[in-house]
């Protein structure tokens, strides 16, 4: 058997042992380990091509922005900074025909810019949204979509786990991967917004029929002790890697070092609420550098069978067009995003297209925002559609199903398409900041 077919069958057999339910970096490891041995004929030398590689996946001092951003994230969740975005949000759209429903969507995208976690998006504003939503005559199913939706902006906007997972796996600089996913990710927050009003007007039996705005105004006083915070926060992390002040690592520390610093003075957060923060951030910062050592193996594995270069002969023969090979891309992604969660999907699919979309001299910083995109319609499809299950649990209603909540999604998953769409048609709106 050549090196090649050896590398195929590896993808197959990994292919199976994940959609029989084993856990993907195991796949990763175990198909990975038994590719190698299968390719050099010898056990020893395979486990210490693997152990050197698994090494050097996580040995970067880059890696020290996944915990200093997953602890900002929960610190801010913790400390109410969620309620407050929502209130801000509410209080600027509240005159809007289906102005609740905007203001949640803009609540998530300040969100978003100082977390990068969609699930703790999707936890924090099911608490916070769909209560007010559905008690404002929305109804369920728009309730929980728009919630759903508008969640997914945290893997889009900076700070994002994905952009971070996709710098790492690529070594692509994680700051212009995080300048390049504003103009695409207040894109999606608007046709989100306007995708809102337009189903108030034109669906409002979707939506809901008796849309009120009754709840009581907050002061100026208010909205500013609530907006100021935030915006400060959002200032100092972005602010900072923008203008070259902090590296992403440090302003990530910085950020989580902001975000103690506003829950203690609002007396938010308590010592069994930091005890869990810090708990959970383990857990998390463990689980992703396990995502990235399978990753790492599996992508050295490839290397030696050859599967990528071979790929990339295969297209080049073809004679399939950069439009096309993006296009083609984008669907298996979709299709995966349907059983595997958006982790999983970068980690089994970008070192087997790095290599091809190199090259064809591809921008890797565009298509880091194109892979995320089409990753994050997977959180809304069916059957796995992670966020969904998130808005489930934590919303525990027995009156609203899971089929209620992927209704309601379906919407903002089309809109998501169309954002696909035209950052594929207009490279400039994910690559114009950075000045290409």
């Amino acid at each position: 058997m050549t090196d090649f077919a050896i590398g195929l069958f590896s993808l197959m057999a990994m292919g199976g042992l994940v959609l029989g339910g084993l856990y993907v970096p195991i796949a990763l490891i175990l198909c990975s380990l038994i590719g190698v041995w299968a390719i050099k004929g010898n056990l020893i030398l395979a486990t210490k091509m693997l152990g050197l590689a698994a090494n050097d996946a996580i040995s970067s001092y880059f890696f020290g922005v996944i915990p200093v951003f997953v602890l900002m994230g929960f610190i801010v969740s913790e400390s109410g900074l969620g309620r407050d975005a929502f209130d801000v949000a509410n209080a600027m759209f509240k005159r809007i025909k289906g102005g609740l429903g905007v203001g949640t969507i803009a609540a998530n995208a300040i969100f978003a810019a100082i977390t990068g976690i969609s699930i703790a998006s999707a936890a924090v504003f099911t608490k916070l949204a769909v209560p007010e939503l559905r008690r404002h005559g929305y109804s369920d199913r728009f309730a929980v979509g728009v919630v759903a939706g508008s969640s997914v902006l945290g893997m889009l906007i900076p700070p994002s786990l994905l952009l971070i997972l996709y710098g790492l796996l690529t070594e692509t600089n994680i700051g212009d991967l995080f300048l390049a996913g504003v103009g695409p990710g207040l894109m999606l927050a608007l046709l989100f917004g306007l995708g809102t009003v337009g189903m108030a007007m034109f669906a409002s039996g979707f939506i809901g029929r008796n849309l009120s705005a009754d709840s009581e105004a907050p002061t100026t006083r208010e909205l500013l002790s609530k907006g100021l915070p935030i915006a400060g926060l959002i200032s100092l992390v972005l602010g900072g890697i923008y203008a070259g002040v902090f590296t992403p690592v440090e302003a990530g520390a910085v950020g989580t070092a902001g975000a103690l610093v506003l829950g203690m003075i609002k007396r938010r957060l308590a010592w069994s609420g930091l005890w869990r923060v810090m708990v959970e951030t383990g857990m998390i910062t463990a689980s992703i550098c396990f995502l990235v050592i399978a990753a790492q193996m599996y992508s050295r594995m490839l290397s030696f069978s050859g599967v990528p270069s071979g790929f990339g002969t295969m297209v080049t023969q073809a004679d399939l067009s950069v439009l096309g090979l993006i296009l083609l891309y984008c669907f298996v992604v979709i299709l995966m995003g349907m059983i595997l969660d958006s982790g999983s999907i970068m980690l089994i699919l970008v070192p087997l297209m790095l290599p091809v979309v190199t090259a064809l001299h591809v921008d890797l910083v565009w298509f880091g925002i194109i892979t995320v995109l089409a990753v994050e319609v997977g959180l809304l499809t069916p059957p796995f559609g992670i966020s969904v299950y998130v808005i489930k649990a934590t919303l525990d209603d027995p009156t609203i199903s899971l089929k209620d909540i992927f209704i309601g999604a379906a919407p903002f998953a089309a809109i998501m398409l169309v954002s696909l769409g035209l950052v594929i048609a207009f490279p400039f709106i994910a690559t114009g900041l950075l000045g290409r």
